[in-house]
């Protein structure tokens, strides 16, 4: 009686084990596939964006009109391109970190669950401070790796005329999440932009501070 009992409480605790372990899995692979296809969108959209501007930029110079074609990625009644119904005003590149992202007119909930999105400024590739918010999801989307970064890294915009300017790092430093004093630092003309995310315990921000090789 009593070896009948220990064997059906191990059937059903092993049966509870398998099930712990199919969910599990099942878990990480929807959310490996969600990562697979948020990278991918916002992939195909940096790859339209750069060729429709570069386009622009062509047709420009030689007087004509532009080709069109790139991706079928949506266009907004405006003109502008977009990804998931947010504006796209120019792209992001970190080789360091293997960044390759849209960046989105503002920050809201949605925009910064696609890409990196404009929090304060003029906007990339204008003479000011341009403040780019990005999740760190640590699992490397978005800016979960610019703890990594370092003074003197790289980091390349290219904006809504075609122009790809490179920036480099000067600084890098942790503050609390209340803290806007870097949002309007004097730049006396120059082209710099800010990157913020959160910490791996999100109890702070990551800030790095980078200005335009053309500036410096």
């Amino acid at each position: 009686m009593f070896e009948s009992k220990y064997s059906g409480f191990l059937t059903a605790l092993l049966v509870i084990i398998i099930f712990g372990i199919i969910c599990v899995l099942g878990y990480l692979g929807f959310t490996f596939y969600q990562q697979f296809n948020t990278d991918k969108a916002a992939s195909d959209a940096v790859d339209a964006f750069i060729e429709e501007v570069s386009d622009k930029d062509k047709g420009s110079q030689e007087g004509g009109d532009a080709i069109d074609n790139v991706e079928d990625t949506p266009i907004s009644s405006s003109g502008t391109r977009q990804l998931n119904g947010y504006n796209i005003v120019g792209t992001i590149e970190i080789p360091a970190t293997d960044v390759k992202y849209p960046i989105l007119e503002k920050v809201t909930k949605g925009s910064i669950e696609t890409a990196v999105a404009v929090l304060y400024g003029p906007g990339p590739n204008q003479e000011g401070n341009t403040v780019i918010v990005g999740h760190n999801y640590r699992n490397g989307q978005f800016f979960s790796n610019n703890k990594k970064l370092s003074n003197g890294d790289k980091i390349y915009i290219t904006d809504t005329s075609g122009k790809k300017l490179v920036y480099t790092i000067y600084n890098k430093f942790e503050t609390t999440p209340e803290d806007t004093t870097f949002y309007t630092k004097n730049t006396n003309g120059a082209r710099e932009v800010t990157l913020s995310t959160c910490t791996d315990n999100s109890k702070a921000r990551i800030i790095i501070e980078a200005k335009a090789d053309d500036d410096a």
